[in-house]
């Protein structure tokens, strides 16, 4: 198995092989935890510091759950109510978390590169939950785990990433590891949620979302990112989702076994029609959700190997 990678901070950095190797181990986890089979041994004896700058239930439950499943040591901090509230910058934290000594952190930001600048700060394993507008590279290997499972593979199939793409770290991530894999990707979205430079990222764009869903395999809704916005980007949700929500009518110029995804938390009747969302047929919505943990598992085993690796006896024993 091949997964040489210190820190997830991002997919970018991450080959095809190394992506494969990690929803590999991903689906054997999502197997066992399916027959209820326990790894506590995996992570035993580390200790893993959950920071969340940002509110997250979802994402942070799921690192919780599968680093419990591993057997590690799970600390939650509060950073809302923290020292950085009293003026502590990043620099000062990362120095605290050192003293700390702990093996993984996983962390969620507001702003972009912040979670670069503490993985060179300490020293452990880094996850990246989540920051600002770069990446939330575990959501896209979730994303493409859960494609693998319904599609029986992960490679030359037309994905549609609907929706608020401007404002989405998600979209970002999963635009780069789709493309990685050789997937056909679609954009489609109104202007205003459309990134600048999207020529640059080797997609096709499309503003008719019923010409953008044309015979796709996947179509994948994103959530409206309205804590993130600044402005009329939509001249009401109500317009948003005639023009961009995905309903029954939409959805017919998708293929007929294309699946529904979505990164939650869901705007019903916003982002996508509630019975959509709800079709078992279709949607892989909950499917998302298992794999999460999954995938979670797989990436800190992973990371805790080459830990591991690079310390040396001594460290190991202390």
């Amino acid at each position: 198995m091949i997964f040489r990678a210190k820190h997830l901070l991002g997919i970018e950095p991450l080959h095809p092989t190394e992506i494969t190797a990690l929803l590999d181990l991903a689906d054997s986890y999502a197997e066992h935890n399916r027959r209820g089979v326990a790894h506590r041994d995996v992570l035993a004896g580390l200790t893993q510091i959950n920071m969340f700058f940002e509110n997250s239930t979802r994402t942070q439950a799921s690192f919780e759950l599968a680093g419990k499943r591993l057997g590690a040591d799970v600390m939650n901090m509060g950073m809302q109510a923290s020292s950085i509230k009293k003026g502590e910058t990043l620099i000062d934290t990362a120095l605290t978390l050192n003293a700390m000594r702990p093996d993984l952190l996983v962390v969620r930001h507001p702003h972009s590169g912040a979670v670069d600048l503490l993985a060179q700060k300490v020293n452990c394993a880094v996850l990246n939950a989540g920051d600002g507008r770069h990446e939330h590279p575990t959501q896209a290997l979730l994303d493409a785990l859960t494609i693998r499972r319904a599609k029986g593979r992960l490679h030359r199939l037309s994905i549609a990433i609907c929706g608020d793409i401007a404002h989405s770290r998600v979209a970002r991530s999963n635009i780069m590891l789709l493309g990685k894999m050789e997937n056909r990707i679609r954009l489609i979205a109104p202007p205003t949620l459309m990134p600048s430079g999207v020529a640059d990222f080797g997609v096709e764009v499309f503003e008719n979302m019923e010409e953008g869903l044309k015979d796709v395999d996947v179509v994948m809704m994103l959530r409206l990112q309205k804590e993130r916005m600044d402005g009329g980007f939509i001249p009401s949700e109500r317009e948003y989702f005639h023009r961009y929500g995905l309903d029954a009518a939409k959805l017919a110029h998708a293929k007929p076994d294309a699946i529904v995804m979505h990164p939650g938390p869901m705007n019903r009747g916003v982002e996508i029609d509630g019975t959509i969302a709800d079709d078992i047929n279709r949607s892989v919505i909950q499917e998302q959700v298992e794999m999460g943990v999954a995938v979670r598992m797989a990436a800190m085993d992973l990371l805790a190997q080459n830990l591991r690796a690079s310390r040396s006896p001594q460290e190991v024993m202390v």
